[in-house]
């Protein structure tokens, strides 16, 4: 467990004054006049495209330029950026992904330095001093239900009352032998649960839990009933149309998502376009209507207590690529599967 070290007030707001002009000085404009004449951009994303539709129309409205979007989970994007990458022939402009898979292609070298101006307004903390990798929306997880299937009073209250025989074959989740999300999510309960962190683990697969490819198809399995709960974003009440709720908590393991300018891309001001209007407060406020938690304080989702699920957000560690390769490949493989 880390220390917290308490700073007298001066020195922070002093130390936040430093950061910030920092910041500024290296912050990047853009060009956009060139980047109206490259046209369109590329952006590989591990967000659901549904929600993504407002934030390009209006970028496309405003801009006059293209965004082309392909999905897949974040493991899926970090594989195919990487294999275009090596093959020297990438095909993206712009990355989205969680801050794991993004660290493990930025050691690769996939990435050229853009820090977005619009970033500057963002929480220091999140914030990449070396500009290769830009944050933009973070992904609090909770517990989903089906409120036509479960009776609000009877839902699970926290990860712990999974546990019970009742949910037994009835909880979905993604299979964290290939999802990275998951398996750092799991590897972050020692956050909550110290040393008995993996105990609880191995407890959650003997709960015979259907295990999904990613976050994303865990809403729609509890919206059609294959499962009643769920270990997924919370953003899904707003992007999946059906009868959801989620566990109100006092803290939940979030992981932030970061938007990253492909350091071979083809159109590079149209790139770093991209990424600064999503920074915008008017990209923000996109994202947020589609049920997001930008970066940009003040703004929340429309979902219900959005703004009591702010404060409860804890940032989660990134296991190092070795680390996550022997939990998917070794424990977890070892946990759920018995091989």
């Amino acid at each position: 467990m880390r220390k917290t070290i308490t700073l007298p007030v001066v020195s922070l707001l002093a130390l936040g004054a430093l950061f910030c002009l920092t910041v500024t000085a290296r912050a990047q404009g853009v060009n956009v006049e060139a980047a109206k004449q490259e046209g369109k951009v590329i952006v590989y994303g591990a967000q659901v495209p549904q929600a993504m539709k407002r934030l390009h129309a209006g970028f496309e409205k405003k801009y006059g330029i293209t965004a082309e979007y392909w999905r897949g989970s974040s493991t899926q994007v970090a594989e195919r950026a990487l294999s275009e990458f090596r093959a020297g022939k990438p095909g993206y402009d712009v990355v989205e992904g969680n801050r794991g898979v993004q660290l493990i292609m930025k050691r690769e070298g996939l990435f050229a330095k853009y820090i977005a101006p619009s970033s500057e307004k963002f929480p220091a903390q999140f914030r990449e001093k070396d500009g290769l990798i830009t944050p933009w929306r973070a992904l609090p997880i909770s517990i989903l239900y089906n409120t036509d299937l479960v009776n609000p009073a009877e839902a699970p209250k926290t990860f712990d009352d999974l546990l019970s025989p009742k949910w037994t074959g009835k909880i979905s989740m993604p299979d964290p032998t290939r999802h990275t999300t998951t398996a750092q999510f799991l590897w972050n309960l020692s956050k909550f649960k110290g040393d008995k962190w993996l105990d609880y683990v191995k407890a959650l697969a003997k709960q015979k839990p259907l295990l999904m490819e990613s976050l994303a198809p865990v809403a729609p399995a509890i919206i059609k009933g294959e499962a009643l709960v769920g270990i997924t974003y919370i953003k899904y009440l707003k992007q999946y149309k059906g009868p959801l709720g989620y566990v109100l908590m006092d803290k939940y393991l979030t992981d932030p998502n970061y938007m990253s300018l492909s350091a071979k891309t083809a159109r590079p001001n149209a790139a770093r376009l991209y990424i600064e209007y999503v920074c915008s407060a008017e990209g923000q406020k996109a994202a947020a209507d589609e049920g997001e938690f930008p970066m940009l304080p003040g703004i929340v989702p429309p979902i219900k207590d959005a703004d009591k699920v702010v404060p409860g957000m804890i940032f989660m560690d990134n296991p190092s690529e070795d680390e996550f390769n022997k939990l998917m490949s070794g424990t977890f493989r070892q946990i759920f599967f018995g091989n």
